[in-house]
């Protein structure tokens, strides 16, 4: 495990994580349309610490996809992919439960689906092209 660690591409994700960041603050702007989703408000945490936190998911979720690639040896933009869209997919399976479960609206399920199943297969798209 040491070894394949010394072998992740540390520029891939650095550019993972802006790439999340970026992606996710249009995403969530055009999806969610601003100020103006009615829950946002209502739920939203107040303060700089989302973005914070948000800022470190990415970086981690890029590290994480770093991880999976090599280890899968996934080359290119096809078998990242394919890794991406697996980890995206196991995610929209956790979701779905949470929905099936009343823990989150119809809407929030369906943003969330497309959110991440979409940064996942570019954060594996990626990574498979900088391997």
């Amino acid at each position: 495990m040491l070894a394949a660690l010394n072998e992740l591409n540390v520029l891939a994700i650095i550019i993972g994580g802006f790439l999340y960041m970026v992606y996710g603050g249009v995403y969530y702007s055009v999806r969610l349309g601003g100020d103006q989703h009615p829950d946002k408000k209502h739920n939203e945490i107040e303060g700089p610490m989302k973005y914070i936190f948000s800022g470190i998911v990415a970086f981690i979720s890029s590290f994480i996809i770093a991880i999976l690639v090599e280890a899968t040896g996934a080359e290119g933009f096809g078998p990242g992919m394919l890794v991406g869209f697996m980890v995206g997919f196991i995610i929209t399976l956790v979701y779905i439960k949470n929905r099936l479960f009343g823990l989150m609206t119809n809407q929030s399920l369906m943003i969330a689906i497309g959110d991440h199943l979409v940064i996942f297969i570019l954060l594996g798209a990626l990574h498979g092209f900088m391997s």
